[in-house]
């Protein structure tokens, strides 16, 4: 069977807990029109991020959106928090199953 689909991107954040409301804030004014926050840990170069505790919490970001909005969102997210924040950024191209939501 043949679903209709819509081509986007899928921008994922993995990020320090902390940085939740900022970072919110950036997504929504660049364009996101929506987001799926969930809580993340694991280990990477600043060590294991257990969230044991809220100052080593992380969290993951997913948005999908159109790639010129996925753009500007790595740009800002680069250029504000790539020197001061544990943060990981990729993206991915999917196609959306839900084309009416997209």
């Amino acid at each position: 069977m043949n679903m209709p689909h819509a081509a986007c991107k899928l921008l994922t954040v993995i990020c320090e807990a902390g940085l939740e409301n900022d970072l919110l804030r950036d997504l929504e004014r660049l364009g996101a029109t929506g987001y799926t926050i969930t809580d993340a840990r694991g280990r990477g170069a600043r060590g294991v991020r257990n969230a044991a505790w809220s100052e080593s919490a992380n969290i993951r970001v997913e948005v999908l959106c159109s790639e010129p909005t996925a753009e500007a969102i790595v740009q800002r997210l680069k250029q504000r928090y790539y020197a001061n924040y544990a943060m990981v950024l990729f993206m991915a191209d999917v196609a959306v199953l839900r084309v009416e939501k997209f």
